[in-house]
This record gives structure tokens, sequence and C-alpha cells, in this order.
């Protein structure tokens, strides 16, 4: 609640002089609520306060959308994968990540291996599906 109490305030107030820095908008929502929020947030801001935006978000259908509009443009940051892991560059690059590093993440964190075992396996299951 307080996060969208945050987004109503800045959208409420926004114009087009204004700098806005928003993370993760729609997480703590279903994942359709989510992304269904995010999208209207970003579709907003693009079309109608028209400010300046750095938007942070871990949905990818976001990225394919920013596509699609004009004055939008995606980045993210560069990484290098290996075989013992990723190794994050530090270079803002324009362009979409081409997939997602969440597990990676995980591990670096300090998960339990039988917990990264186990989301790698419901991973694989969740993006076969999404195929079908």
């Amino acid at each position: 609640m307080v996060e969208m109490q945050e987004t109503a305030h800045i959208l409420n107030h926004a114009t087009e002089k204004s700098l806005i820095l928003l993370d993760e908008i729609g997480r703590g929502t279903s994942t359709y609520d989510g992304l269904a929020i995010a999208r209207s947030v970003l579709d907003y801001l693009h079309d109608t306060t028209k400010a300046k935006t750095l938007f942070a978000t871990h949905y990818h259908e976001l990225a394919n959308h920013v596509e699609e509009l004009t004055q939008a443009q995606n980045l993210s940051v560069s990484i290098l994968e290996q075989e013992d892991g990723i190794v994050f560059l530090h270079k803002v690059v324009h362009g979409k990540a081409g997939k997602s590093f969440g597990i990676a993440v995980a591990e670096r964190a300090g998960l339990p291996k039988e917990i990264l075992y186990q989301a790698q396996k419901h991973l694989q299951y969740l993006e076969n599906q999404e195929k079908k």
C-alpha cells in the first residue's frame, strides 16, 4: 500500500519538467495485476506527463512494450556469462536484457544450493509451459 501511495503521489504531481525514478512498480501484487499496473503507469508517464523517467522493472513484457513507444528506450546492465557464473560489467547499454538472471543473483546472495537447484527446475518447467 505504501508503494502505491507513493506512486500515486508522484503521478498526481508530475509535470513535463519532472525527473521521476521508479523501481519495480507493481511488485507485491499478483503477476498479472502488477504487470497491468506497471504498464499503465509507464503509458501514463509516456503519453500524459511526458516526464523524464527512469523506470526499472523485472517485467520482460514491459521491455517489449517500450519498443512500441516513440519517446522511450530500453537500457540494461551489461553482463558476461561464464561457466562459473555471471559477471556484472557495471556498464549500461542500449537494449533490453536478453534474459533474466534472478537465479544467478540469488546464488550470489547466498541462497542455499538446494533452493537454487529447485528454483532452476521450476524455472525450466514454467518456461516450457509458456512455450505451449
